[in-house]
């Protein structure tokens, strides 16, 4: 026996058994502040009745909604996702979206252009990470009405912002050093990356974080006396290659150093990694400090001493504040959260010996 396909019931099925038109059915679903309670009531239990549910996609355009969160980033997303902080940032995000029915569209530089990747991207919104307002995307993405909450950015009135205390938390792992009796440090930094909007280039999206870090440990350290000399400061791209090799460059220069301070994790576990390739012990030869807490951090050999950022509540949070900005839509105030951080003290730190081995390039 033929199985017959089931009649899909239209919307002008419902507004011919109403007796009303198909856009007075439209605005039932989807404005009903528009009409009467009782006239809303009898539309929607007429559909009810006949078996009627609105098409999704017709009425995300009558609503002029995509039900979808940006995630707005200048790194490629082979670059981004390779940094286990961000998966970790992007998983509060995702948290917070699933629960309110949002979709995650992430969004990095198309042929070079962060500008027309966000000006092609159908959100309602987006969480930026890293831009500041001053930056061409955040002009453009607030000219096209779009609600912005910015991350690791300074705060903007306009806009809500999420970040954390990037300076306290440097300071605190300088300082846990500095009680360690170290007083010869080499400091790991993310290089800049930089972008291109059209023909030019921009600032640094980074350098506000690295800046507040940077901050961090020079307080510190000169609090204790130390002066950090600029050489003693190198960078390498973000990730395990990229302390890997600004390790080495630094072991390289001839510089001498028992403590290494890492602003990031994923760079100090490829530091830890060229310490053990060039016959060094961690801690017993150098003491290191990373940045963030990932996951990978407590299971590192040994490991990792390191600063905790909550990086899922700091996406949840970004998350939150977008929601809520989308159902403003310009009115009320924005708000802008400032997280916490702490150190967290493992393995890869310990008191410099009674007579200090100093680390060179010839070891």
């Amino acid at each position: 026996m033929d199985q017959k396909r089931p009649v899909r019931v239209r919307i002008i099925d419902v507004a011919t058994e109403a007796g009303v038109s198909k856009s007075t059915v439209s605005i039932a679903f989807n404005n009903p502040q528009r009409l009467s309670a009782e006239t809303t009531a009898r539309i929607r239990s007429v559909a009810d009745s006949l078996g009627y549910r609105p098409h999704p996609v017709a009425r995300m355009l009558a609503q002029r909604q995509t039900r979808t969160l940006g995630i707005l980033t200048p790194q490629a997303l082979t670059v981004a996702f390779g940094n286990p902080f961000f998966s970790m940032f992007s998983q509060g995000v995702a948290s917070v979206g699933e629960e309110f029915g949002y979709a995650l569209l992430y969004v990095s530089p198309l042929h070079g252009s962060l500008a027309r990747a966000a000006g092609q991207a159908s959100v309602d919104g987006f969480v930026a990470i890293g831009l500041g307002e001053d930056h061409p995307e955040v002009e453009e993405i607030r000219s096209a009405g779009l609600p912005i909450v910015l991350v690791d950015s300074a705060a903007f009135p306009e806009h809500g912002s999420v970040e954390v205390d990037d300076e306290g938390g440097a300071f605190a792992a300088a300082q846990h050093l500095v009680e360690l009796g170290h007083t010869d440090f080499l400091i790991i930094a993310v290089e800049p990356p930089y972008f291109a909007v059209g023909s030019d280039v921009v600032s640094p999206v980074l350098d506000g974080v690295m800046s507040r870090r940077m901050r961090g440990y020079r307080r510190a350290l000169e609090a204790a006396g130390i002066e950090l000399a600029d050489e003693r400061v190198v960078t390498g791209s973000a990730g395990f290659d990229g302390g890997v090799g600004a390790f080495n460059r630094g072991l390289d220069s001839g510089l001498h150093f028992t403590a290494v301070l890492v602003m990031s994790d994923a760079m100090a576990i490829g530091a830890i990694h060229a310490a053990n390739e060039r016959g060094l012990t961690v801690p017993g030869d150098v003491s290191l400090v990373g940045f963030d807490n990932i996951d990978e951090a407590e299971h590192t050999h040994p490991p990792l001493t390191t600063v905790h950022q909550p990086a899922r509540e700091k996406g949840a949070a970004a998350a939150r504040l977008l929601l809520a900005a989308i159902d403003r839509r310009g009115s009320g105030q924005p708000e802008h959260r400032r997280l916490g951080t702490r150190l967290i003290i493992r393995e890869s730190t310990s008191r410099v010996a009674g007579e200090r081995q100093e680390v060179n390039s010839e070891t």
